[in-house]
């Protein structure tokens, strides 16, 4: 195995409100993006990705960049399913196809294969080497979007213990209710009287977090390097790096670099990077039928199957002060959406406005808005990010 590439396939490519900015592979699942992942298991740096044609300009921190349809896979790659989540304590020898839950994973290339046999795709990674059979690897599938939500709190409940493996953790003084584990990487900050309840599940808090007073921790959680957790009960959630939580948090992800900063409850929701929620912003998370939960997607109207959703907001998203989202809201990417009105079910991607009809946000001006509020955190708006969100504005989807 010399060089590991991911490949989104056609069902990856149909995860909302994200794949319009983002491969799969830079989904964040349990505590880990996919990425770091299959890394961890194969020894291997990630050369690239093979998504849709407009996230060719894709470019994110250390991520690497999409591969181009004339390339060649070079033999001897690995190539991997991005909507495989596979164990954190696995390490891979040497493989020629990994089969999970009787699936192909990923493939070790024989021979060079044009990008482009996987540009809309359909492939299936087990066709590339059906006669030798396979090797199993413990891992789950995202079959839908969702599926990122629905099963957290197990993935979380693995990840913890075998994340904390690697890391100097400080001898625990704080208050500690349930029989499980908590673990506070050096380097974190914990303030006085602060709650551990790790009756349900692990809590990992990582190095350059801070965790304000009289904060009430729920297990299984995981708490991203330079994230702040300001105060009230945050459960069963896994923030990235570099995120602010204030007010009630449960069930959720944040890709990391994302504001909630203010009061207001959010439950089983996913934050892409750079969203940032208005104070109050408060999302429904069960229907007052207590059935099954219905949501947008780029085929129509999905039941979910889950009787617990909250809402999906895409990479840039923004509320404004006291936003109320209903059950199973999809915010598109780069929406902007204020006035303290209720916004449907769906919000296209780049909407703008306090009511329907939207208007568009301007391109020009989203940029702007965009490389602000990265600045604020020390990243720089990149030539090719900016070409990239372009790309997503033009070919933005309706509802």
């Amino acid at each position: 195995m010399r060089r590991l590439y991911f490949y989104d396939d056609s069902r990856a490519r149909q995860f909302e409100p994200f794949a319009l900015t983002r491969p799969c592979s830079e989904m964040r699942a349990g505590t880990s993006l996919v990425r770091r992942r299959w890394e961890s298991a194969t020894g291997l740096k990630s050369q690239g990705f093979i998504g849709a044609p407009h996230l060719a300009h894709f470019e994110e921190g250390d991520a690497p960049a999409a591969v181009a349809e004339n390339a060649e896979i070079p033999a001897g790659s690995v190539v991997v399913n991005s909507r495989c989540i596979i164990s954190l304590d696995i390490k891979l020898e040497p493989f020629d196809l990994l089969m999970c839950d009787g699936l192909a994973c990923a493939v070790r290339l024989a021979r060079s294969v044009p990008a482009s046999n996987f540009a809309d795709g359909s492939l299936d990674l087990g066709t590339i080497q059906t006669s030798l059979g396979g090797r199993r690897v413990t891992g789950r599938w995202m079959g839908d979007v969702w599926d990122f939500i629905a099963t957290l709190g197990e993935q979380l409940a693995e990840d913890i213990p075998r994340r904390a493996k690697s890391l100097i953790v400080a001898p625990p003084a704080f208050t500690v209710y349930g029989k499980g584990e908590v673990f506070v990487e050096e380097g974190a900050e914990i303030g006085p009287n602060v709650v551990f309840d790790v009756s349900s599940g692990p809590i990992l808090v990582r190095q350059g977090a801070v965790v304000s007073p009289f904060t009430h921790l729920v297990g299984p959680l995981y708490v991203g390097s330079g994230t702040q957790i300001l105060g009230d009960r945050v459960a069963a959630s896994s923030i990235g790096d570099v995120c602010k939580v204030r007010g009630e948090l449960s069930n959720s992800v944040f890709v990391g670099h994302a504001n909630k900063g203010h009061a207001g409850f959010v439950g089983h929701s996913y934050l892409g990077r750079w969203v940032n929620l208005g104070a109050l912003t408060t999302t429904s998370n069960l229907k007052n039928t207590y059935g099954s939960v219905q949501m947008w997607t780029p085929a129509g109207m999905r039941n979910t199957g889950q009787q617990f959703l909250g809402t999906l907001f895409g990479d840039h998203a923004k509320t404004g002060i006291g936003t109320m989202l209903s059950t199973g809201t999809v915010l598109g990417a780069g929406a902007n959406v204020f006035g303290g009105t209720m916004p449907p079910r769906a919000v296209p991607p780049f909407a703008w406005g306090d009511s329907e009809p939207y208007d568009t946000f301007d391109l020009t001006r989203f940029l702007e808005v965009a490389e602000r509020a990265m600045a604020r955190r020390q990243v720089k708006l990149g030539k090719k990010a900016r070409q990239q969100l372009a790309e997503a504005h033009r070919g933005r989807w309706s509802v």
